[in-house]
């Protein structure tokens, strides 16, 4: 077993790997910026590391000083969590290549998967459903664009194909405004993603955004913990989490579920993955697959009793999954509402000192949180500072906990989110789970 693991990342999933590591017995090493000295990991870890100043990029994302502290404080591993370097082929080659070895799927997985054209490419040939598209990069041909274009149909969707987090993606409803919205695109990619190249897929009208968790073991073994659904989105960020599915079609998911299963074993998968699927009239549609841990990974937890972290450090330490698929066993239903420190009407960015804090608790309810009272949030970093989760028997007892956890939960000295989702859980169309992923930007 590992013995030593340096967590390259800071709040939340930081002290969720910290966590993770206590209970299986294996040292920690924090690494921070300068601004993060006080997160709650860095107290709690057997040893800490500052990398650099407080802009992620001489910290957080400077790989040299990284591997420097891995290198000083003799870590065995290294788990990125998520964001960050968390799917950086570049940083998982250079840990392997250092000595160290990285908590997260092969630096050719990660790169393969992680430019959006060649993934869609890979899943097509693995017989896994995509959205129609111009199947590769666009052209700078104008002509040709708008051939590919019309033969989609409009609308369609502008993408980079190395991006995330909501950028590098526009909606185009007409032939007249493509050429200057893929310009634009373009420019944005090149800025963000150091890599202009773009394609187009169709836009589809009012789909779901559902996702299967799958677990690796890297020799052709793999299983999935079932569907999330993370509908809820604004500016393509997802806002609330489910796992446990409503409305959508047994027989479709199951057989998506199967194929995913069997795309993770066809390709050695190694340790966290997500299948990333569009969900419209009883139809799947690949759109991106994440070589981690997600953000919402607590929900499928909470329904499987299955700690994927663990299991991440598992797999990275060469032993077989813990267990099989037929021991995969679904219970009840759980909701995660994502915590940021944002006004809940303009959604600017609120960080400040926490002047006191209280976690809900009660049965089926779970806070992945880094806050403290007396900590500051600083201003340099994602805006979310907790996930609350709540789990019942069933969806409506899982949201009714969630309205009591929210009403419970006290963060004073900033603003945060949670009047949106206090909104959320009382909507009607919520509770009939009868939503698809721009519902949430039209409601506000």
């Amino acid at each position: 077993m590992i013995d030593k693991i340096l967590i390259a990342n800071r709040g939340e999933i930081a002290l969720r790997i910290w966590r993770a590591c206590k209970e299986m017995g294996i040292k920690t090493v924090a690494v921070h910026s300068t601004a993060d000295s006080h997160l709650m990991h860095v107290k709690l870890a057997d040893e800490s590391v500052c990398i650099g100043n407080a802009p992620a990029t001489q910290s957080y994302l400077n790989i040299p000083a990284i591997i420097a502290a891995a290198e000083i404080t003799d870590t065995v591993a290294i788990h990125p969590g998520y964001g960050f370097l968390s799917e950086n082929a570049a940083f998982a080659e250079r840990a392997e290549k250092s000595g160290f070895i990285f908590i997260g799927p092969r630096p050719e997985t990660i790169h393969l998967m992680g430019d959006k054209i060649s993934a869609i490419t890979k899943m097509t040939q693995l017989g896994i459903p995509t959205v129609p598209g111009s199947n590769g990069p666009l052209s700078k041909d104008a002509a040709e664009i708008l051939k590919t274009a019309a033969a989609i149909g409009y609308p369609v969707i502008i993408k980079a194909a190395g991006g995330g987090g909501g950028k590098g993606i526009r909606v185009v409803h007409s032939e007249a405004t493509l050429l200057h919205a893929i310009e634009i695109t373009r420019a944005e990619a090149k800025t963000n993603f150091h890599n202009d190249t773009v394609y187009l897929e169709k836009f589809l009208e009012h789909p779901r955004h559902i996702e299967i968790q799958v677990l690796g073991d890297g020799k052709g073994q793999a299983i999935h913990l079932g569907a999330r659904d993370c509908s809820l989105q604004r500016r393509h960020q997802k806002i609330i989490e489910e796992a446990g599915t409503l409305n959508i079609n047994a027989e479709a998911l199951a057989d998506i579920a199967q194929k995913c299963v069997d795309a993770a074993k066809t390709m050695h998968y190694r340790g966290a993955g997500t299948f990333e699927f569009l969900y419209q009239d009883d139809h799947f549609y690949f759109i991106e697959m994440n070589t981690r841990v997600q953000v919402e990974h607590p929900v499928s937890e909470m329904i499987t009793g299955v700690d994927i972290v663990q299991e991440q450090i598992r797999i990275a330490a060469d032993l077989p999954l813990s267990l099989s698929q037929d021991q995969v066993l679904f219970d009840g239903h759980a909701i995660e509402c994502r915590i940021n420190a944002e006004d809940p009407k303009t959604f600017m960015p609120c960080p400040g000192k926490i002047l006191d804090f209280h976690a809900p608790g009660g049965p089926g309810v779970r806070v992945d949180s880094h806050l403290y009272a007396d900590y500051t949030v600083p201003p340099f970093y994602d805006s979310m500072v907790a996930k609350i989760i709540t789990w019942g028997k069933t969806r409506e007892m899982a949201i009714a906990r969630m309205r009591t956890a929210l009403e419970e939960t006290v963060i004073e000295g900033i603003k945060t989110n949670i009047p949106l989702h206090q909104r959320l859980l009382q909507d009607a169309n919520f509770i009939k789970g009868e939503f698809d992923i721009h519902y949430l930007s039209k409601m506000i």
